[in-house]
């Protein structure tokens, strides 16, 4: 979002949450397990009535967005009904979109930061989908639950403690889904590890590792539009995982987090803050405004993170070093491993030679272990696109689930603890390595609630 008075209120916007954010953490360090007492009924496996139509409102449709709209335009029972976003060149690009697919255009919202409740109080909406800047997310999520819509928004849910609490009570309370549209999840390869996982390919679960390395220092240079021109200022900010869930999302399904098991405790360790200054240096003259900033985020920060289970789980964030992508995506079982960047297994039994060699042929495992959904969509996913399918088969699959009266994938209940590691981790580094406690936001459901299960 740009445009309207945009430059000074995001700096009094970024600054005031990222101060919220510390202090949030220095007031949960000790007590973050404690729930607070609920005020509504669990939406665990939360089922709302069928929707022959399901009617969609965007708000925010620039860089991320913009997908989003191509997206439901060619999902069956989808109708985009609503956009809002207060960069007009992002509206008129919109326009176009809309044109170019022969479509009705939507109502069309973008008059000051708040015109988003415009869209809110249309009544041809029945889910809000949410691709803001991260401190948008919790206002316009709880907003649109409290209206009467179900709220789908970008990863992180929320960047404290209290906002993910907030949302979490709002869910409660209204009985809409919260759901963070953590799009991994529905990766080829994420969908292959869930049910390689739930047929007991590694045997008992062990360990898990996940990540977001991806190097994205030129996002430095979006000043005044773009991802880069409001991200940045985190780095300068918080001392922490800065986006911990696009590995982290996955290998918590493998383990089946808030469903039988659920993540304890955490401890976290940050680099030296070096690549994002000197990047800075070189790129920009020396009164430049990102030569002003104080870089204060780690280059690489690695957390740990204990479940209640005793399982453990290793979390990287690096958006800065020189080095290929990764999210990891390990997972390892007493029977064997499997990881990613390259796609690789170790079996004891039932894999193609010994364990003390990598299989990399992933022929004959995509053969016999591709996921039902990737079966059934796959094809139309890649054709769609969206970080190779995944961003249209994540839609697709939040339709089908409110046309057909089935309980999304993931919830308020996990976009919250995934969502948690941002300011758990900014915590832990501030003291010392020392481990902060995740609170249990299901307060205590996680002991009964189904695993997620593999469908068609």
């Amino acid at each position: 979002m740009s445009g309207f008075d945009r430059r000074s209120f995001l700096k009094a916007s970024v600054a005031t949450a990222a101060a919220s954010a510390l202090a949030g953490c220095a007031a949960n360090a000790g007590s973050s397990a404690l729930a607070p007492k609920a005020s509504g009924r669990s939406v665990m496996g939360l089922v709302v009535p069928k929707m022959a139509e399901v009617r969609v409102g965007l708000i925010g449709v620039g860089e991320r967005g913009v997908g989003f709209i191509h997206h439901f335009n060619n999902i069956e029972g989808a109708r985009v009904t609503a956009i809002c976003d207060t960069d007009p060149l992002v509206i008129e690009r919109a326009k176009k979109v809309m044109s170019d697919a022969g479509l009705a255009q939507p109502g069309y919202y973008f008059q000051g930061k708040h015109a988003y409740r415009e869209l809110l109080a249309r009544q041809d909406v029945d889910i809000v989908v949410i691709a803001t800047p991260w401190e948008w997310h919790h206002p316009m999520a709880k907003e649109a639950m409290l209206a009467g819509k179900h709220a789908f928004v970008e990863v992180p849910m929320g960047i404290t403690m209290e906002q993910l609490w907030d949302l979490v009570d709002t869910a409660e309370q209204t009985q809409r889904n919260c759901m963070m549209m953590e799009n991994v999840c529905y990766g080829r390869d994420e969908l292959m590890v869930l049910n390689m996982v739930r047929q007991g390919l590694f045997g008992e679960l062990l360990h898990g590792e996940a990540a977001y390395i991806h190097e994205l220092r030129w996002q430095m240079k979006e000043i005044d539009r773009k991802t880069g021109s409001w991200r940045t200022k985190y780095h300068a900010l918080i001392d922490g995982n800065l986006y911990p869930t696009h590995g982290l999302g996955p290998v918590s399904q493998y383990m089946n987090i808030n469903r039988g098991d659920r993540f304890d405790y955490l401890t976290s360790m940050s680099s030296p803050s070096l690549g994002r200054a000197a990047y800075a240096k070189r790129e920009f003259p020396a009164d430049h405004a990102r030569n002003k900033l104080n870089y204060i985020c780690g280059d690489i920060n690695t957390s740990l993170i204990k479940t209640v289970k005793g399982r453990t789980i290793m979390v990287q964030h690096d958006t800065t070093t020189p080095r290929p992508y990764s999210r990891h995506n390990l997972i390892q079982g007493t029977n064997g491993v499997f990881a990613g960047f390259p796609n690789r297994i170790a079996l004891e039994q039932g894999g193609s030679g010994s364990f003390h060699h990598w299989d990399q042929d992933m022929t004959q495992w995509y053969a016999k272990y591709d996921h039902p959904l990737w079966l059934q969509m796959g094809e139309a996913a890649e054709k769609n696109g969206g970080h190779g399918g995944m961003d249209f088969l994540m839609c697709w699959r939040m339709i089908y689930c409110l046309r057909n009266g089935e309980p999304l994938d993931q919830d308020v209940y996990d976009g919250a603890a995934w969502s948690a590691v941002q300011p758990l981790s900014a915590a832990s580094v501030a003291d010392r390595g020392n481990s902060k406690d995740f609170p249990d936001f299901t307060r205590g459901v996680w002991q009964s609630a189904k695993p997620l299960g593999i469908v068609g």
